[in-house]
C-alpha cells in the first residue's frame, strides 16, 4: 500500500496519479477500476475523479497470482532468457499476443498460463505479464514481466526511450540511402485497419538502414524511437517502400507463398529491473524468413551479430530525415 496527498486541486486522479509514480495511464487506469485506490479513505472506481489539494491517496498494488485457464495450447515458444523478474521469448510468426473480443484462437498469453508462469497483473487479466506487444504477424523478442515491480520498471524505460528495439525487415527496394523517419500516425480515416501518416497523429520516430541486398530481396535494419501501432510499416509505406507480405499497406506481388508480414524483432536492450544492469537479447530467425533470403549462412551470422547490427546506427546524426509535409 502507498500513501501520498494531493498537490493540486481540480485535477483527474488517473493523471495525477499517473504523473506523481511516473505509471502509465493504461495501467493507472485499470488499477482505479480494480478497486485499488482510495482518496481519503473512500473506495473510487472512475479514472475521471476529481482530487483536491491534501487530499489523501492510497494506492494498492496487487501481488501477482496464478492465473487459471482451461485453455490447452498445442505449440511451443523459445524462452531466450528467464529469471525470477522476467522472461525474454521469441514469439512465433502469426501468433496473437493477447485475447481481444475478435481473436477466436490461442494467445502468447495462453501459452504464458498453461507454461504455470507468475506474471505481472498491473495490466488486467487479459494481458498478464504483456509490457509490449508484436502484431500477429511478426516475430520475434519480447520481454514479459513476472511481477509488478519489474512490469513497472520496464514501462518507465519504453517511455524514457532507454529500452531500445531493433527490427529487421526484408523490403522489396532497398532504400535509397539509409535515413530517419519523423512523420505522425494516426488511424488511417479511409480504412479502420490502417494507420497512416496524419497530421494531428502523434508523435513517432524511426531509423532505417540496408543490410544488404540479394536479388529481388533487401534486407533493412530499423530501430524504433516511439512505439505507435504499425509504426514500422507505415514509415516505410510513406517513402514508397513496403515489407514482403505486407498487403495491407501496399506490398503486391504475384507470390502467394509469403504467408505473413515479413517483419522480425531481432534485438532489445534495457536495464535489468532488479539488478540495474544493462542487458541485450536477439531473437533468431524464423525458417520463413531464412528461406526468402536465400544467402550463405556464414555471411548472415557474421552480418547478423549483435554489435554488427547496432553499429549500423552509430552515425544516425548525419542520415537526411524526412518529416511530414502536412
Amino acid at each position: 500500500m502507498k500513501e501520498i496527498y494531493a498537490t493540486i486541486n481540480d485535477e483527474r486522479l488517473d493523471i495525477f496519479l499517473s504523473r506523481v509514480l511516473d505509471i502509465s495511464r493504461n495501467q493507472i487506469t485499470n488499477l482505479i477500476k480494480n478497486a485499488n485506490v482510495k482518496v481519503n479513505d473512500i473506495l473510487v472506481l472512475k479514472p475521471s475523479f476529481k482530487i483536491e489539494e491534501n487530499d489523501k491517496i492510497n494506492i494498492n498494488f496487487p501481488q501477482k497470482q496464478d492465473i487459471i485457464s482451461d485453455i490447452k495450447v498445442d505449440f511451443d515458444i523459445e524462452v531466450i532468457y528467464e529469471d525470477d523478474d522476467l522472461l525474454v521469448i521469441n514469439k512465433p510468426p502469426n501468433l496473437v499476443v493477447h485475447s481481444a473480443p475478435s481473436v477466436k484462437e490461442h494467445t502468447l498469453v495462453d501459452w504464458l498460463v498453461q507454461r504455470k508462469t507468475l506474471l505481472s497483473n498491473i495490466n488486467g487479466e487479459n494481458r498478464p505479464g504483456i509490457v509490449h506487444r508484436l502484431d500477429k504477424g511478426t516475430s520475434g523478442v519480447m520481454v514479459v514481466a513476472k511481477n509488478n515491480i519489474a512490469h513497472e520498471k520496464l514501462s518507465l524505460q519504453l517511455r524514457d526511450k532507454t529500452m531500445g528495439r531493433i527490427y529487421l525487415a526484408l523490403c522489396d527496394y532497398a532504400l535509397k540511402e539509409n535515413c530517419i523517419v519523423e512523420k505522425p500516425i494516426g488511424r488511417n480515416p479511409s480504412n479502420r485497419l490502417k494507420k497512416g501518416i496524419v497530421e494531428n497523429g502523434r508523435y513517432a520516430k524511426s531509423a532505417f538502414v540496408n543490410v544488404f541486398s540479394n536479388g529481388n530481396i533487401n534486407l533493412i535494419a530499423a530501430k524504433l524511437f516511439t512505439g505507435r501501432t504499425h509504426q514500422i510499416r507505415v514509415h516505410l509505406s510513406s517513402i514508397s517502400r513496403h515489407i514482403l507480405g505486407d498487403n495491407l499497406y501496399g506490398f503486391k506481388s504475384d507470390n502467394d507463398k509469403i504467408s505473413r508480414v515479413m517483419l522480425h524483432a531481432f534485438e532489445i536492450y534495457f536495464i535489468h529491473p532488479s539488478t540495474n544492469l544493462p542487458m541485450s537479447f536477439c531473437a533468431s530467425l524464423y525458417s520463413d524468413f531464412l528461406d526468402l533470403i536465400k544467402i550463405d549462412k556464414e555471411f548472415l551470422d557474421e552480418n547478423l551479430q549483435i554489435p554488427n547490427i547496432r553499429n549500423l546506427f552509430c552515425d544516425i546524426s548525419k542520415w537526411v530525415c524526412h518529416k511530414s509535409t502536412k
